[in-house]
């Protein structure tokens, strides 16, 4: 990420209008922890390219797959570690073990379980 994608640039009247939300909206999702712009000495809002795109994907959240802000934070966090795995996998710094344990992580946190392996658990406990 390039230190012009991270510097908060937009007050946010100009933010609402990029991601066509009503500024009431994005005070609301800065209330609900979904997104943390960057404030001034005198408090005033500003964010950056990468909170303009973070916004973008809660409104297609939102309106276009249904999710309510829960929803959304989980998706956010989820889309955060992706994007992590994602870089270590590109930097070859994962091998595919490693990277197999990682995915299954994420699977967990979604709340998947693969029978196969609730079978496996169960014979090693008999």
């Amino acid at each position: 990420m390039t230190s012009r994608f991270s510097e908060p640039l937009f007050v946010i009247s100009v933010a609402a209008r990029l991601v066509e939300m009503h500024p009431q909206t994005l005070r609301k999702y800065e209330r609900e922890g979904l997104i943390a712009p960057s404030r001034t000495q005198g408090n005033l809002r500003l964010y950056s390219d990468s909170d303009i795109e973070q916004l973008r994907q809660v409104k297609y959240l939102v309106e276009q797959r249904g999710l309510n802000l829960a929803g959304v934070q989980l998706a956010l966090e989820l889309t955060r570690e992706l994007q992590r795995l994602r870089q270590h996998a590109h930097n070859g710094s994962l091998d595919s073990e490693h990277l197999t344990v990682e995915l299954d992580s994420v699977l967990r946190s979604l709340g998947f379980v693969e029978e196969a392996q609730i079978r496996t658990n169960r014979q090693r406990k008999m």
